[in-house]
C-alpha cells in the first residue's frame, strides 16, 4: 500500500532514520519505511518490496538480511509492448520508464547482487518459482503481502 506525504515530511523522516530505501523518480520520492516492514513482520508475514537497484543496494547497507530477487521482464522490447498495451502511460512517462528499466536490467548483472533473477515470460510460471523459494525459506510464506 503507499502512503502519501508531502515531500518536506518524507525528507525529515528519511533524515531520521525512518526509511531503509528511499530513491526519487520522475520527480516523485518513494520509499520503504522501517514501520511499514516491522507491521507485516508482526503479523508473521513476508514482506515483499518493490524496489530499484538503488533501493537494493540501499537495503545491503542495513542490518537486514532478505532474499534479493529480480523479476524480469525477457526483453526491453516485451517490456515497452506490454507498457504500451495497459495505456496508462504518456509517451514521456513511457521512455523514462523504460531508460530507468535498461539501466536496472545492466546493474542487475552485478554479481552477488541478486539471490535469483525471475524472467517474466510466464506469469504463472514466474509466480510459481517466486512462490517455492518463499516456501523453502519460510513455513508461513503461504500469506505474501506485498508492502
Amino acid at each position: 500500500d503507499y502512503h502519501f506525504v508531502s515531500r518536506e515530511e518524507m525528507q525529515k523522516e528519511i533524515d531520521a532514520g525512518e526509511f531503509i530505501e528511499h530513491a526519487e523518480f520522475s520527480g516523485n520520492m518513494y520509499g520503504t519505511s522501517k514501520g511499514a516492514v516491522q507491521a507485516v513482520q508482526a503479523q508473521n508475514q513476508i514482506c515483499v518490496l518493490d524496489i530499484d537497484i538503488q533501493g537494493v543496494k540501499n537495503i545491503k547497507k542495513t542490518e537486514l538480511n532478505p532474499i534479493y530477487i529480480s523479476v524480469q521482464p525477457p526483453s526491453i522490447e516485451i517490456l515497452e509492448k506490454r507498457l504500451r498495451d495497459r495505456k496508462t502511460e504518456t509517451e514521456e512517462s513511457l521512455q523514462k520508464r523504460l531508460s530507468a528499466a535498461r539501466v536496472d536490467l545492466e546493474l542487475s548483472k552485478e554479481p552477488g547482487l541478486f539471490d535469483l533473477v525471475i524472467i517474466n515470460d510466464d506469469l504463472e510460471k514466474a509466480y510459481s518459482e517466486l512462490k517455492e523459494v518463499l516456501l523453502e525459506v519460510s513455513p508461513w510464506a503461504r500469506q505474501v503481502r506485498v508492502c
